[in-house]
């Protein structure tokens, strides 16, 4: 399932995908793996996208 909170907040901050990535330490392959649905990230890495987009995990990740 696709991602498009995840996406939607890191457009809002101005973010590309590769700085997410770097932001997160992880590739920027990654994230675009994430927001499309095709990758279930560690709960540390959504705990790290989450603060590097200023949101909650269940702002993020919960439907």
């Amino acid at each position: 399932m696709k991602n498009l909170k995840m996406k939607s907040a890191r457009a809002a901050k101005d973010l590309s995908q590769a700085e997410l990535a770097e932001m997160c330490g992880v590739s920027r392959q990654t994230i675009n793996a994430i927001e499309k649905g095709d990758y279930n990230p560690t709960i540390k890495l959504c705990i790290d996208i989450c603060r590097a987009l200023d949101k909650t995990l269940d702002e993020l990740f919960w439907d």
